[in-house]
């Protein structure tokens, strides 16, 4: 399972970059996206990954807080999920708007012409 994940981190993280890199605007939200999706995913591997056991609290054990799974990873990825949602909504209509005034979506506004 943690090598999956693993995986699955370092292949979004890498496509986001490659995205982030390109000349078209849409290409680096897409990219902002992946990354924070990359980020979120980590965030919530830190938390302790484990299949078909309890989420939080594990019985048969002892009432200690060694025992219980820490539920802030998982809190904060889903806050971070929401923020990222509204601001890629917020990125999307400043660069639909931005199109329309300079008729590119290229990143420095100037498209190379042949």
């Amino acid at each position: 399972m943690e090598v999956v994940i693993a995986l699955a981190i370092g292949v979004l993280t890498s496509a986001g970059v490659w995205l982030v890199l390109r000349p078209r605007t849409f290409q680096v939200l897409v990219g902002l996206a992946l990354l924070s999706y990359a980020t979120n995913l980590f965030i919530f591997s830190v938390g302790s990954l484990s299949v078909g056991q309890e989420p939080i609290i594990k019985p048969g054990l002892a009432p200690d807080l060694a025992q219980y799974t820490d539920p802030l990873p998982q809190s904060l990825v889903l806050t971070a999920i929401v923020i990222g949602f509204a601001t890629t909504a917020l990125f999307l209509v400043v660069l639909l708007a931005l199109r329309g005034l300079t008729d590119s979506d290229h990143v420095d506004g100037e498209e190379e012409r042949s």
